[in-house]
């Protein structure tokens, strides 16, 4: 049976084993170690830096401070090196295993010897024993960390098939064939043109331009497709959700009373640069120095907005400096999140026990952002935190003309933006990164590990943001890309794309992250043009459906040979209900909307400051309809629905949300009343297209849900399905009368009520099919 309820009870024994993980404690390292076999040669990278990372490293790693017995593994320097007061012994002899004290203590049936120790909770495989020491028999050989090397200009593989359309297939295919897989048949384009329009514009298209796409049979069909959807509005908004999770946006600044703030303009603005396809080298720079360009303008300084996200305390008593260094502290997080991949925050109190940051260079990167001209406690809730900008109709009608100021009920909006000082703050590293235990001063600098600073560069915002974008730096552009593969492709090539350090995910095609990052550079930073290649390859355009070899030998679809089968984020799901009832309100920019939840949510748990956060008051009108971009945003309270559904809480920069599924989603998709009314308003508009026959009505209902046409199995299920409300509407199981009147939205009167109400419940059964909140 092709359609599948989401059925809270069978949902809910489902997801008694699922729960909400951390995805840095589920991320499968790519490992050829994981397959049982020994290669033949091993490769450091690949083959025993995840182990030596995972096992050894907590005692044995770059943390100065934490090593055990005098070892670190962390270089061979320090791995050769001999051991004990009288040395006369080592842990690695390269080629001589029977003189590594690692293989004996690796293999050692004492548990007073053995390593990892027992009370570690940390153990070796036969597999991993065996690499390791195959390793050392081999010549010990070390490597840097895959992620510091610069990108290396890569020959696309040579493929005698047709298959490939470019050079993603081709390095695709090699390891499809290396693996003993072969590609999936092409989706139908049905099933395509759903998948690009979510991954593209986050909408469902409409079944006037599915029929069109599958009629079109020139052989540019798709291009021109993929093409028109990257020059639309929709595109910017739905890259603009996106940014807004690595940004962390919010309307509230957080904290206990968590009162609400104006940064909405600044989402104009990112709303604008996407659909200006600004360069993505460009659109960073703004972001992070918008203030420090040469003869800056007002849009540049918008920009800097960025920098202010973050969450600001207005308790009283609190102590400035401390403050200060939590809001640095939080813009270098995201500054490594973001942009390289590293997690800087690990360094704040010691050494980073997995990479090779130091603390002292933590506070380096620190001092960067220590400079800023920011007013750190904020008595009045009302008061806009120091430094900002004042926006008015003046500015709209000048270099700021995308800011949506008409809906605004202010004329003047004030905007916190990001401004140096005068006079340099002095940075010091902190000891066990407290405010107040300052020791040593530092200077603006960058890890050595991943890029030494330029003499020749300023030393503040705008010298590190182009340190970001020299051609020399090994992570920003394989960030960036890998980031663009995970939003077309569900995962990245690096599957952890939070972390590219020691204990992130190996690259699954090293080869192709390199190649695309150079491309990225090289096509000057264009995100659409970059959107477009990843779109025209071979290997998006495969089917989702896995065969039971498929499942046996790739179960994580690894080596991509299908696509992956992508439920819809929680901003799709409500958006898609509203874009097929025709409730959809896509007016674009300014202030943020409330839409229904919950009564009492805001009431229960507000901090007790008052303000305009303490009761929610929902929106009216249209504005009960507009994109979930725009939904007001409460850091200690997010939108519930949208949180069931796995969405970022916004308290931190994330990179990529977690995937769950448990029965709250369905509940959620049973009784939302957004979901319930655009069920009611779907079924009015197809009832008066198509009066006479349920048959009409469903496959048009069903095609706008899935854009697909139903098969007669299906049709004839869901006319069952009418009758069947019907009779429990004639037998008074099911007040038609109440079903029909939830939500704002006027019910139609000119439909009989029992028929509207039959025919609504069955558009809501249609709305919550697995293949409803799929992309395809």
């Amino acid at each position: 049976m092709r359609i599948r309820l989401h059925l809270g009870l069978l949902i809910f024994l489902m997801a008694s084993y699922s729960c909400k993980q951390n995805p840095s404690t589920t991320e499968k390292i790519v490992s050829k170690s994981d397959l049982g076999a020994i290669p033949e040669k091993i490769d450091f990278t690949f083959d025993v830096k995840p182990i030596i990372s995972d096992r050894c490293f907590k005692c044995h790693g770059p943390d100065k401070n934490a090593i055990e017995g005098g070892l670190s593994l962390n270089t061979p320097e320090d791995a050769y090196k001999a051991l004990g007061k009288l040395e006369d012994h080592y842990a690695i002899v390269p080629k001589k295993p029977e003189q590594s004290t690692l293989v004996d203590r690796i293999y050692s049936e004492d548990s007073n010897l053995l390593m990892p120790p027992p009370e570690s909770n940390l153990a070796l495989s036969d597999t991993e024993k065996a690499i390791l020491k195959k390793w050392i028999e081999q010549g010990a050989e070390y490597k840097e960390h895959w992620a510091f090397i610069p990108p290396k200009p890569q020959e696309s593989p040579i493929n005698q098939e047709d298959w490939a359309n470019n050079e993603i297939d081709a390095f695709v295919l090699s390891k499809m064939k290396f693996n003993g897989l072969s590609p999936s048949n092409t989706a139908s384009k049905e099933k395509l043109i759903r998948r690009v329009f979510f991954d593209l514009t986050g909408l469902p298209p409409n079944p006037k331009q599915v029929n069109a796409f599958v009629k079109d049979s020139s052989a540019n069909s798709y291009e021109k497709l993929v093409d028109s959807l990257l020059h639309t509005i929709d595109y910017a908004e739905h890259m603009a959700a996106e940014w807004m999770d690595i940004s962390r946006y919010a309307d509230t600044h957080g904290y206990q009373d968590d009162f609400e703030r104006t940064m909405w303009p600044w989402r104009d603005w990112v709303i604008h640069a996407f659909n200006e396809n600004m360069p993505y080298d460009k659109f960073v720079t703004y972001q992070l120095a918008g203030d420090l360009l040469p003869e800056q303008n007002l849009e540049q300084i918008l920009a800097t907005g960025f920098n202010r996200n973050h969450k600001i305390t207005f308790e009283g008593g609190t102590i400035p400096e401390e403050y200060h260094v939590e809001y640095v502290e939080d813009r270098l997080t995201t500054f490594g999140t973001a942009f390289l991949g590293l997690t800087f925050e690990c360094a704040r109190c010691h050494d980073h026990k997995y990479d090779p940051i130091s603390q002292k260079e933590h506070f380096e990167l620190f001092s960067f952002f220590n400079n800023n001209k920011e007013k750190n406690t904020v008595p009045l809730p009302e008061e806009t935190p120091e430094p900002y900008i004042t926006i008015t109709q003046k500015e709209v009608d000048g270099v700021l003309d995308f800011i949506n100021l008409q809906k605004s009920q202010k004329k003047e909006i004030p905007v916190m933006v990001m401004y140096e000082r005068e006079e340099v703050k002095p940075a010091y590293i902190l000891n066990r990164g407290v405010y107040d235990q300052p020791t040593d001063e530092v200077y603006p600098n960058t890890p050595e590990s991943v890029l030494a600073f330029p003499e020749n560069l300023p030393k503040n915002r705008l010298g590190l943001s182009k340190w970001l974008f020299n051609a020399k730096n090994p992570l920003t552009a394989r960030v960036t890309v890998n980031r663009l593969w995970q939003r077309m492709f569900g995962t990245g090539l690096v599957s952890s794309s939070y972390d590219f350090g020691n204990q992130g995910a190996l690259p699954s095609h090293p080869e192709l992250l390199d190649y695309l990052a150079l491309k990225l550079q090289e096509d000057n930073w264009n995100i659409k043009e970059m959107l477009k290649f990843m779109a025209m390859s071979s290997t998006y355009q495969q089917s989702s459906k896995i065969s039971q070899e498929l499942l046996e030998k790739d179960p994580e679809n690894t080596f991509l040979a299908r696509a992956p089968r992508l439920r819809l984020s929680a901003e799709m799901i409500r958006d898609q209900a509203l874009a097929v009832s025709g409730l959809l309100n896509k007016e674009v920019g300014g202030p943020s909307v409330k839409p229904y939840q919950p009564e009492g949510i805001w009431e229960e748990t507000t901090g007790g400051g008052g303000g305009s956060t303490a009761q929610y008051v929902q929106s009216t009108g249209n504005d009960l309809y507009r994109k979930s971009l725009y939904t007001f945003w409460k850091r200690t309270v997010p939108p519930p629905s949208m949180m069931t559904f796995d969405a970022s809480s916004r308290d931190l920069c994330t990179v990529k949300r977690q995937e769950t599924n448990t029965p709250l989603q369905a509940l959620v998709l049973l009784n939302d009343p957004q979901l319930i009314e655009a069920s009611r308003v779907l079924a009015a508009n197809t009832y008066k297209l198509y009066p006479k026959t349920n048959k009409e009505q469903i496959t048009h209902i069903f095609q706008k849900a899935t854009s697909r046409l139903p098969d007669t199995d299906e049709v004839n299920m869901l006319i069952e399905h009418y009758d069947n409300m019907m009779r429990k509407i004639n037998s008074n199981e099911i007040s038609a009368a109440e079903y029909v009147t939830i939500g704002d939205f006027t019910a139609d009167e000119s439909i009989p009520t029992d028929k509207l109400a039959a025919l609504s419940l069955v558009t809501h059964t249609i709305l919550n099919l697995d293949e409803t909140i799929t992309r395809g």
